[in-house]
């Protein structure tokens, strides 16, 4: 997973507070100014979320405007999934 995280330049993973996302950590990429992909770091697997927020900042802090799960149990090797990220980013 290291490398899709490169590869699309997420952010390093930090600790969510805002409950979205059950206090799990999270890592993030941008779309546009406020439209984000978003990984949750679930024990061992990855959820795949595309969000709205107000500014960057408010990622992790804040409630998204928009959060809809995307992809449940990331996983690289799945065609599916790996189309998911790059119907977004191109």
């Amino acid at each position: 997973m290291e490398n899709v995280f490169k590869y699309y330049e997420f952010s390093a993973f930090f600790l969510d507070t805002s409950d979205s996302f059950s206090g799990n950590e999270i890592c993030f990429t941008e779309l546009n100014e406020t439209h984000f992909l978003i990984f949750e770091k679930n024990k061992d697997s990855y959820n795949l979320y595309v969000s709205r927020y107000q500014h960057k900042n408010d990622i992790g802090v804040n409630a998204p405007e928009i959060l809809e799960l995307l992809v449940e149990n990331y996983d690289k090797s799945i065609p599916a999934h790996r189309i998911m990220i790059k119907q977004y980013l191109y």
